[in-house]
């Protein structure tokens, strides 16, 4: 099978090797005919024979979002749209901006401009910008400094179409119907690892629903979320310890009936932490109420 004839939410374990040239496409993008858009920028499984990472396949995938492309393989049936990347979130992280740039991982200068916001560049710091430094855990990724123009390359080969992907997504939703409703999808691990947040050893909620304190989607939109899901039995927090990143602050415009949401799920309720491998009843209930979400949100006009 190529990677052309595969469904959209298929996940291959020979994909999962280091791979000897960079894999085609990227990135995999479904049209809707609603206004929701559903993104999962970080449940990639295609390792690439460029990353040059310095440990183990079974290291590297303890940074994805495993198997959350399954969670929401209901959507496109539904006339979700849908925006998969397929890259590994620690090759690139999609919801980084291209200026998260550590310099101190290159050879030489970065040419382009760099953040400035200090929580930004403290993020940048702990190992966690657009290329990843560290795993959660604090280990070093690599052992040699990266060219710029390998970064350069997997800004042209990875993020540049993804994130024209998400936005070509929610103009189309936006301009059939005068609004937008996105919901950039991710998990997290039952406990905070030590280079993973600001919050190192936090126990997570089942869910965190994030909008950059209101700023990309209406708070009212934001609690309909936390409370359909609170009242099927889920513990959610709002806006702690994700507010949201990258996807959202780029594409949410509430103002401009654009809304956009960072949903993480902890993926104790769906899968073996250790293994990785699904727990079929966990993502059985899970892809159930994820489903009824997407049928509230259907019904929702947030103007």
């Amino acid at each position: 099978m190529t990677d052309d004839d595969r469904s959209p939410h298929q996940t291959s374990a020979a994909r999962t090797a280091l791979e000897g040239g960079f894999p085609a496409p990227a990135v995999t993008a479904v049209p809707g005919s609603t206004p929701l858009v559903l993104d999962s920028p970080h449940s990639g499984t295609h390792y690439p024979g460029d990353f040059g990472a310095a440990l183990p396949l079974a290291t590297l995938r303890r940074a994805e979002d495993t198997h959350v492309e399954q969670l929401y393989a209901f959507a496109p049936a539904l006339g979700v749209a849908w925006v998969e990347a397929h890259f590994p979130r620690i090759y690139l992280d999609a919801n980084r901006d291209v200026t998260e740039i550590d310099e101190q991982m290159l050879d030489a200068a970065w040419p382009g401009p760099l953040a400035t916001d200090e929580r930004v560049r403290a993020k940048v710091r702990l190992g966690k910008g657009l290329v990843w430094k560290f795993t959660d855990e604090g280990v070093p990724i690599y052992q040699r400094a990266l060219s710029v123009a390998e970064v350069q390359a997997r800004i042209d080969r990875c993020w540049r179409p993804y994130h024209a992907a998400v936005a070509a997504a929610i103009d189309a939703a936006h301009a059939r119907h005068g609004y937008s409703l996105h919901i950039n999808c991710h998990s997290m691990p039952a406990v905070s690892a030590s280079h993973a947040t600001d919050f190192p050893g936090l126990v997570h909620a089942d869910f965190v629903v994030g909008d950059r304190d209101g700023s990309t989607a209406t708070p009212a939109l934001s609690a309909l979320v936390c409370d359909h899901l609170r009242a099927r039995g889920y513990s959610v927090e709002y806006n702690h310890p994700y507010k949201g990143v990258e996807l959202v602050r780029r594409y949410g415009r509430p103002a401009e009936h654009r809304h956009s949401i960072q949903l993480e799920i902890n993926r104790k309720l769906y899968m073996d932490e250790a293994t990785l491998a699904p727990l079929p009843g966990g993502m059985a209930r899970l892809q159930a109420d994820l489903q009824a979400l997407v049928r509230m949100l259907l019904a929702t006009d947030p103007r």
